[in-house]
């Protein structure tokens, strides 16, 4: 009776580890969304103010330099925020949940009994 009431508990430790990884990783996953939408705004926000003022100064934003400037400016903007979702995709990989082989627990079980 130890041995069923036993296993049981490991099937439930699991399914309720199994749901927590789960929450884990929707809340990792709304936290990515939510910082590319952060840093989506960030990136307009900036090439706005950037734009406005080359265009202030007279400049028509065609140049190569114009363009060399917005694009280092959208790499910079977003280097934070890629390097979040990078480590918040390793959180996700890490949320795994061992399953419990009880096939392996009831045959070493025997083999106590036997040996």
């Amino acid at each position: 009776m130890g041995q069923l009431v036993s296993d049981v508990t490991k099937i439930l430790e699991y399914k309720d580890a199994k749901k927590e990884a789960s929450s884990q990783r929707q809340k990792i996953l709304a936290q990515i969304a939510e910082d590319e939408q952060t840093k989506t705004n960030l990136i307009k926000k900036i090439l706005a103010t950037q734009n406005a003022k080359y265009g202030a100064s007279g400049n028509s934003g065609n140049g190569f330099s114009e363009n060399a400037v917005l694009k280092r400016l959208r790499e910079e903007t977003a280097k934070p925020y890629d390097e979040k979702r990078k480590a918040n995709l390793e959180k996700i990989k890490k949320q795994k949940v061992k399953k419990p082989n009880l096939i392996t627990n009831w045959l070493s079980k025997i083999d106590d009994i036997a040996g």
